[in-house]
């Protein structure tokens, strides 16, 4: 017993520092941008995704820079990116300045939600295509967007098999 409890502490221990050092190396997002993060995760709430959105209010930790993990990794490509299980969302300048709304923010942070719950990129594309239109995100007013493209070729890809 005494054991197992040892394994745990350390494991705990660890995971924290993990955590800690995600934070540490980069930078929060500031006021303005916290605003259209609520504006998206309200509009998330009125869509009925209510899952979703008690990970995006409570337990993700929204950054603006990268973490020395996804450095390592590398997003070129992303808008946001998600630490599982660790809860730190990155945002970057696509989500802010690419985006052409709190819809298609809305639908990004839906994504990184599957994330929050520990679905993999596949399952989170397949399940944003799925859920897009209850989310308002339809092809008569979005088909033109970049956020949109990008998503239909990356769920396309990955998940036309």
């Amino acid at each position: 017993m005494r054991r197992l409890l040892w394994l745990t502490g350390v494991t705990v221990t660890l995971i924290f520092l993990w955590s800690r050092s995600l934070l540490l190396t980069s930078e929060p997002i500031d006021d303005n941008q916290r605003q259209l993060v609520l504006q998206a995760v309200r509009l998330l709430e009125h869509s009925g995704f209510s899952r979703e959105v008690v990970m995006l209010r409570h337990f993700a930790n929204y950054r603006a820079t990268d973490n020395w993990w996804n450095q390592y990794l590398g997003h070129r490509e992303a808008y946001a990116a998600t630490n599982f299980p660790l809860g730190v969302v990155t945002l970057y300048p696509a989500f802010f300045n690419v985006a052409t709304d709190d819809t298609e923010r809305a639908a990004i942070l839906f994504h990184e939600a599957q994330h929050l719950w520990g679905a993999g990129e596949e399952s989170a594309l397949e399940t944003v295509w799925r859920e897009k239109e209850r989310l308002g995100w339809t092809a008569d007013k979005y088909g033109g967007t970049k956020v949109w493209r990008n998503t239909r070729e990356w769920t396309m890809a990955c998940c036309a098999h």
